[in-house]
């Protein structure tokens, strides 16, 4: 139930009473959407103030880039003297923001400059897609206004359309609960030697932090009370983004490298399903909901202008190219997905599980996925998305029950997207993984009930980076999911990222963890290593 302390805007609720199951954005329908878009940019008579009105430093979340093409990447941060109140200490009024990107970490040598507004109607934050770059090569940024500078990022462009790359090093992380501990593993990122960091999902969560930070247990702060509710309205997600972007190893991250990102169902519920929550409130009410999350999102990640969203509606999924090395099509498996079958319990695979109208991507993403790797002349089709997509059986029994939020509540789905890819000639297929706050390490398989049968694909699942809290080498499931399971080569729960390395012949896995997440500073070493070989596919241990 939507907790009682909440209270979206008087415009959002007159929208909700007049559209239907999300039919505001049709053309019937067209005062509602407008009516969703209320406190945009140009809808309001907000003053402009110059950067010398200021009086404390607005860069306290620092800086982020992201999507990186050839020519040009998105350059983000937000302006927040006081992430943690309402507001953020800003006035309501534009402000006036200059950037630059250089060759060189002194910016002596200057590349692209330019001036941007930030508005109130977007919680000053700020999204530049500087362009006219050079490809695959790493630049320099940093943000003023007034007297006060910015910490300075580290990016870099992707590689020319055509180029033949030696070598691509990636990370993919997800799951980052504040209250569940430290955000160490990102300090052991930002050290780390890559071009892009793929983010799953579960950036944020919904749910309350006390005062102490929950396992983090603090003893030198106290946080505000108003983080101890479960977040519904945009002013707590934008609040909540306040207090993750504020965490020192995070910002860390950012600043060393450019991210790609895409959400799972923390950024706004637990588990919720296109338009149906997790619990039972009305879909309007929810949508709302969704809303105020995903406007959050946006403002708060380092995402370009398409991926903006209209009201409760935003196109996330979207491609990269990295020369003829890789193409990376970014799924998002909540926004389109029909409801969990069997009430979202874990349950053996039948009839209302097995529908094969039963969509985890929506028809149109499933039509873009599958044409996307038509076109794709990439040695490796990696696909970044959410959930876990190879088939995990959770007992040992002859019809062993399974997640009905994985992709195995929705085989149909997944038996579509692996044709797709045997029509389209995809040789070296990769699944990025999150989710699920373990390591795992998978052959995908179309049969996983008969030995020897032919391995199609690769799914390598980071773990969290502090969700579970500090997790376990060998979690309670071990033995169970390992003997159920012959094609999961790496089980392991502690917390961290993974490292992806591509090149003409293979690809690298290093599963990389922290020691412990509930005290700070802890040190991180490679658990397990994996390689599977261009056009022959299965997972090697090294």
């Amino acid at each position: 139930m939507t907790p009682a302390h909440t209270s979206h805007s008087p415009e959002l609720r007159a929208a909700a009473r007049h559209f239907g199951r999300r039919t505001f954005l049709t053309a019937t329908s067209a005062a509602a959407a407008l009516a969703f878009a209320v406190n945009l940019p140009g809808t309001a008579h907000a003053s402009t103030v110059g950067g010398r009105k200021i009086t404390e430093n607005p860069f306290t979340l620092g800086v982020a880039s992201g999507d990186p093409q050839p020519a040009s990447v998105v350059l983000w941060t937000r302006l927040a003297p006081r992430p943690y109140e309402p507001g953020s200490g800003m006035p309501d009024a534009r402000v006036q923001v200059q950037w630059e990107v250089a060759h060189d970490a002194a910016f002596a040598r200057i590349a692209k400059r330019g001036s941007v507004t930030a508005f109130p109607e977007f919680n000053h934050s700020v999204h530049v897609e500087a362009t006219g770059l050079e490809a695959d090569r790493v630049y320099h940024y940093r943000f003023r206004t007034g007297t006060w500078i910015s910490p300075a990022g580290r990016t870099r462009t992707a590689p020319a359309p055509g180029a033949v790359l030696g070598r691509l090093k990636l990370a993919a992380v997800s799951c980052q609960a504040y209250h569940d501990g430290y955000f160490t593993a990102y300090r052991h990122l930002a050290d780390e030697d890559l071009d892009v960091v793929f983010h799953l999902g579960d950036y944020l969560y919904e749910y309350a932090v006390n005062s102490a930070g929950g396992a983090r247990n603090y003893t030198d702060r106290v946080l505000p009370a108003h983080f101890n509710r479960e977040t519904v309205t945009l002013e707590d997600y934008r609040l909540r983004y306040g207090l993750y972007k504020s965490d020192p190893d995070l910002r860390a991250a950012h600043a060393a490298h450019p991210f790609v990102v895409t959400w799972d169902d923390h950024e706004t519920e637990n588990n919720y399903a296109d338009e149906t929550p997790e619990n039972g409130v009305p879909p309007e009410e929810f949508l709302l909901r969704r809303a105020s999350a995903y406007r959050a999102y946006w403002e708060n990640q380092p995402l370009r202008a398409p991926q903006q969203p209209a009201g409760p509606d935003m196109q996330l999924y979207r491609r990269l190219h990295f020369g003829q090395l890789a193409q990376f099509d970014v799924l998002d498996t909540r926004q389109y997905r029909s409801d969990q079958a069997y009430a979202d319990r874990a349950h053996v695979s039948g009839p209302e599980s097995e529908d094969p109208s039963r969509t985890m991507t929506g028809a149109q993403q499933e039509r873009w996925l599958i044409d996307g790797w038509r076109a794709s002349t990439a040695v490796w089709n990696v696909v970044p998305q959410q959930v876990n997509f190879s088939r995990r059986s959770l007992d040992l029994t002859d019809d062993p029950k399974l997640s009905m939020d994985a992709w195995d509540g929705y085989p149909a789905s997944r038996d579509r997207v692996l044709d797709g890819a045997k029509s389209a000639g995809v040789e070296n297929l990769m699944v990025l993984t999150g989710d699920v706050h373990v390591a795992y390490a998978y052959d995908i398989k179309r049969d996983y009930e008969t030995p020897g049968a032919e391995i199609v694909g690769t799914e390598i699942v980071a773990t969290s980076v502090s969700s579970g809290k500090d997790g376990a080498d060998k979690p309670a499931t071990w033995d169970t999911y390992t003997t159920a399971n012959p094609h999961m080569k790496l089980y392991n729960g502690r917390r961290g990222y993974v490292t992806v390395t591509l090149d003409q012949q293979q690809a690298r896995a290093d599963f990389r963890a922290v020691a412990a997440v509930t005290t700070p500073g802890a040190p991180v070493s490679t658990i397990a290593s994996f390689v599977t070989q261009a056009g022959n596919p299965g997972l090697q241990q090294v």
